[in-house]
């Protein structure tokens, strides 16, 4: 049977670490993510988003008003147009958008 050496925590690891020999290196340091919520400020997205939402606030008037015939025409316009608008608004919002 052999005998078993045995090491102290102490020879291991010592316990004030020796000083660092190179200085520390500054980097610089880029997101990973390349988007910024500044970018949703584009002029055309909000032109297009600003005249869906007058739309829709001229049928709730018009609504209110109690001229349900005109409404149902501009609910049946928005159910085409709306789609349309939001996927050419992403569209060209990734189109244009310089990664």
């Amino acid at each position: 049977m052999r005998k078993a050496k045995g090491f102290t925590f102490q020879k291991i690891f010592p316990l004030s670490p020796k000083p660092s020999l190179t200085r520390p290196r500054t980097f610089q340091a880029y997101s990973f993510v390349p988007f910024s919520p500044l970018a949703m400020l584009d002029p055309t997205i909000l032109t297009i988003g600003g005249i869906v939402l007058g739309i829709a606030i001229i049928e709730r008037i018009l609504e209110r008003w109690g001229v349900i015939d005109l409404v149902d025409q501009f609910a049946k316009v928005m159910r085409f147009i709306l789609p349309v608008a939001f996927y050419s608004a992403l569209f060209y919002f990734f189109a244009t958008f310089i990664f």
